[in-house]
């Protein structure tokens, strides 16, 4: 029997319209907004000024704290000006402006396709390399590598597990990037299981991807201590607690850290993109990313560069669809809708998804029915229905109390309502204030 984890989840319509969609070069854009800050932590401080001239590579900001990650130009070309742009979240952000150029590479990226497997690097040496060139978890969370590879003493790291499921409806970016890239995906694993000093990788795949299963399979049998896991199709299975216990069958403790159940995980998109950073010396600069809907002309998967304008990558499947309801960054159940077409892509940008008008509309709410299915679909095994409620009256101290910091907002509990609660809006607002909330005691202490 195929594994997954043990409590809750849902099973959306899996939507995988750009599926076997080869990886396409997205063009270069003529102007790239890269923002500062693309990555849990502390916004990068930018090392650039205005006329200054970069290239492919170049390092245009360090990282701002302990937890951040260092910006690199995505396009050759000149500083226009730093200034704030709206980004994905609808907010204000600061970002790089840079009026392309040519496409002129720094000369220290090795651009050629030679597949090199031998890293000699120590572990300490391959952890620095991953932190300059401003790597982060690709799966959506952006957390920065270096630090996830760095876990505090008390506890010992014994596997990596790699996040191969896209559990997420509509996206294909995984699935097409380890069909065209197994072989350098697989140098990325061995690279980040000598990081961390293991011996022992697993690789979690959903068995919708058969082909990738396959393909993996086979190419892992190459590599000491690489196991490929097929999992069964559930949802979220992509979150971080949900994979550690599909994989290896340990649960993490409420509050407690991932790593304290002794794994590492890593979405594969990270791990091709520390093949390149330690091997080819590539910054991360440009991701693929999944256009997809079901109007849209030509679904696809583009390899774009960092600050291209979402637009772009949609003109470049046909355009907007004339009956688009909503535009989403990211998947259908944890993206955001976007404010306009204008927002650049970042690491964190897995997809883009143009909803129709009949899709985005959301049904109109009705009383709870006490049926529990929320309860039944949350992952975390949270009450889903009570921290909504509770959030909606304001009581933000009883909101702490019944557990909203784990929610993970997955969206699990919005989807099988049968009343159409907005659910998940109302225990985001809850998560803020409270995150709010511990935030001020803190700075009290």
């Amino acid at each position: 029997m195929l594994k997954t984890f043990s409590i809750g989840g849902v099973h959306p319509h899996e939507n995988k319209l750009s599926a076997h969609q080869p990886i396409v070069q997205a063009e270069i854009p003529a102007k790239a907004v890269i923002l500062l800050s693309q990555h849990i932590g502390a916004p990068a401080k930018p090392i650039v000024a205005k006329g200054d001239v970069v290239k492919v590579g170049t390092k245009i900001a360090e990282p701002g704290g302990f937890v951040s990650a260092a910006i690199h130009s995505s396009v050759s070309g000149k500083v226009a000006k730093i200034d704030t742009i709206v980004d994905a979240s609808g907010y204000a952000k600061p970002a790089v402006f840079i009026d392309v150029e040519g496409d002129e590479w720094e000369e220290t990226i090795d651009r050629t396709d030679t597949l090199v497997k031998e890293c000699n690097l120590t572990a300490e040496e391959i952890v620095k390399k991953i932190a300059d060139a401003g790597i982060v978890g690709l799966g959506g969370a952006c957390f920065p590598t270096q630090v996830k590879l760095c876990p505090p003493p008390a506890f010992k790291a014994e596997c990596v597990i790699i996040n191969a499921v896209e559990c997420e409806p509509y996206l294909t970016a995984d699935h097409q990037l380890m069909l065209e890239h197994a072989e350098e995906i697989m140098v990325g694993v061995s690279i980040l299981m000598k990081a961390v000093k293991v011996n022992k990788a697993f690789i979690g795949i959903e068995n919708n991807k058969p082909d990738a299963i396959q393909l993996m399979t086979k190419v892992a049998a190459g590599y000491a201590g690489i196991e490929v896991v097929p999992l069964k199709v559930q949802y979220p299975q992509g979150g971080e607690k949900q994979l550690i216990d599909a994989v290896i069958s340990r649960q993490v403790a409420a509050g407690a850290l991932p790593i304290s159940t002794g794994a590492v995980v890593q979405n594969v998109g990270t791990a091709f993109a520390v093949y390149q950073a330690v091997q080819k010396n590539k910054p991360l600069f440009e991701r693929v990313i999944t256009v997809t809907g079901k109007s849209l002309s030509k679904p696809s998967n583009f390899l774009a560069r960092i600050g291209t304008p979402m637009k772009q990558l949609i003109d470049a499947c046909g355009g907007l669809p004339e009956d688009t309801g909503k535009i989403i960054g990211g998947g259908p159940m944890m993206g955001k809708a976007l404010v306009n077409t204008d927002v650049p892509t970042a690491k964190g940008s897995s997809g883009i998804l143009i909803m129709n008008d009949k899709e985005a509309k959301r049904g109109e709410a009705q009383p709870c029915i006490r049926c529990a299915k929320c309860v039944s679909a949350c992952p975390m095994g949270l009450e889903p229905y009570l921290l909504a409620t509770v959030s909606a009256h304001g009581d933000f101290e009883r909101v702490e109390k019944e557990d909203v910091m784990s929610c993970i907002e997955c969206g699990s509990c919005q989807f099988t309502c049968p009343s159409n609660r907005p659910l998940l809006d109302y225990i985001r607002l809850g998560k803020g204030k409270v995150g709010a909330m511990i935030r001020a005691r803190q700075v009290k202490k």
